[in-house]
């Protein structure tokens, strides 16, 4: 055996074994697969029973599961074992191995037989980042009587380490610059939101998922101030009552707040005369938050602020308009108004009124896909074909968001639902030009409509018949989408 352990060179086994890791590597790029193809090449030299790769993270200084979500290992792992790998991480050089519970270098290899098992052996050595360890690989491995793990072995594990090291620190860079590209983007499309939109009810779940993006591992609300108190509008409901405690002691003079854990942060939405607008909470169970997420959360929440300030002005002037500022349709406020006056009159003339209600399907996949100034030039081009499509008597409206609604005066429900196709047709065969959009990532767009229609009927109030119109199209979007409902209930 001693000849062995003076080799200088590897084996063609190690050698192959190597060469394996790398194509591995080179391979994939996703953890799980990166796991996967690392355990087919360690199974080809050894008996292996499981490969495990864990993480340091320095925000959170924890170690965590490279595959498997990056869960922390001191959920699932038993205390005194992982204190082990802590220390491993911590304390070990480039050449240290745990070789089942005992500390050895490869200097002290001739020693190694005593440390070995006849048959399940538990194998950590750790991932450098220079002279600084930042992860470690864990192997059990189940050695048959013939198997013998030489010096070569554990040579070829400290090269196959430093691979997999710089795959690692490589995939974790470019997420990280990924993550620095996406931040910006959402910044400028906060932006953008800014310029062109007026409506909270819209304006605020999209700044919700922006930043329920970047801060992934943390739940994300948005509360509003109101002259009552602070009330919560995105999501639609939080149960901690931790937080709805924590957010009545927000002001204009709050910088933003952790908790001594920094598992909650509340970030304070302030108007640029120093009034509160509101205040964007971020909650985890498990992990703190990191200081680029902070950093994150406070840039989104001035951008955030500068955007719900401008809507609410705009909703104080909007107040006395009947114009929508995008499309160029009736506001949702006029549609009001001349619903009651068409609803009126249907009734003192005894003339049929149809509505139609009418959502662009997967609005928020064009969002998110293409940014949000391609899904305004959507909303553009889907109401200048519904005016193209209609009589002069008609009355088109944007309802909210991606959804239109319309009212069909002197219009009997069988002609509305012909209406409704040839308006589900117009928009399917447009063609939306974004030569025009700047950042645009394709050249066009085809969207779809779902369509629901409703005539009213003697009896019913009048917003009975934009509610039953809605019915039927949440039933056509719940139905394969790209198709009129009509509603004769």
């Amino acid at each position: 055996m001693s000849e062995t352990f003076e080799k200088e060179s590897l084996d063609s086994k190690e050698l192959n074994f190597l060469a394996d890791v790398s194509i591995g590597l080179t391979q994939n790029s996703d953890p799980e697969s990166i796991i996967q193809a690392l355990s087919a090449s360690f199974n080809s030299i050894v008996k292996l029973e499981s490969l495990n790769i864990f993480i340091y993270d320095e925000n959170t200084q924890k170690l965590r599961d490279y595959a498997k979500s990056w869960i922390v290992i001191d959920e699932t792992h038993d205390k005194s074992y992982t204190e082990k790998l802590y220390n491993v991480v911590k304390n070990s050089k480039y050449d240290d191995f745990l070789i089942n519970d005992n500390s050895i270098n490869i200097k002290d290899f001739w020693d190694i037989n005593k440390y070995i098992k006849s048959r399940k052996n538990v194998i950590i050595f750790p991932l450098m980042k220079g002279e600084t360890p930042y992860g470690l690989i864990e192997l059990t491995i189940n050695l048959t009587m013939s198997d013998v793990l030489t010096i070569d072995f554990f040579r070829a594990l400290i090269i196959a380490a430093y691979q997999i090291s710089l795959k690692i620190q490589n995939k974790v860079l470019a997420d990280k610059m990924q993550a620095n590209i996406d931040f910006h983007e959402s910044m400028k499309n906060i932006a953008k939101i800014l310029e062109t939109q007026y409506d909270l009810n819209y304006i605020i779940p999209i700044i919700g998922e922006m930043i329920d993006k970047f801060i992934a591992d943390h739940l994300i609300y948005i509360f509003l101030k109101e002259k009552d108190g602070y009330h919560l509008v995105w999501p639609l409901a939080c149960r901690d009552t931790k937080i709805l405690d924590m957010v009545k002691d927000v002001t204009a003079d709050s910088a933003y707040v952790l908790t001594n854990d920094n598992k909650i942060g509340l970030f304070p939405l302030i108007a640029a005369n120093n009034s509160i607008l509101g205040c964007i909470v971020a909650h985890s169970h498990t992990d703190k938050l990191a200081q680029n997420e902070i950093d994150y959360l406070d840039q989104l929440t001035k951008q955030s602020s500068l955007t719900i300030q401008r809507a609410n002005m705009y909703a104080e002037v909007l107040e006395h308009a009947t114009l929508d500022a995008l499309t160029g349709l009736n506001n949702r406020r006029q549609f009001e108004i001349r619903l009651k006056q068409e609803v009126s009159m249907a009734n003192r003339k005894q003339h049929p009124l149809c509505a139609i209600m009418l959502d662009i399907d997967f609005f928020k996949k064009v969002n998110d896909t293409y940014g949000h100034a391609v899904g305004d030039e959507v909303l553009k081009n889907v109401a200048s074909v519904i005016k193209q499509q209609l009589r002069e008597s008609d009355i088109p409206s944007r309802y909210g968001g991606e959804e239109f609604a319309i009212l069909l005066p002197f219009t009997k429900l069988e002609e509305a639902g012909a209406v409704a196709q040839r308006l589900r047709a117009a928009v399917e065969a447009k063609h939306v030009d974004l030569s025009e959009v700047k950042d645009a990532k394709v050249k066009e767009i085809q969207v779809t409509i779902s369509v629901g229609v409703y005539q009213y009927k003697e009896g019913d109030e009048p917003q009975q018949l934009y509610t039953k119109a809605d019915k039927a199209l949440y039933y056509a979007k719940e139905h394969g989408r790209n198709k009129v409902i009509v509603n004769r209930g």
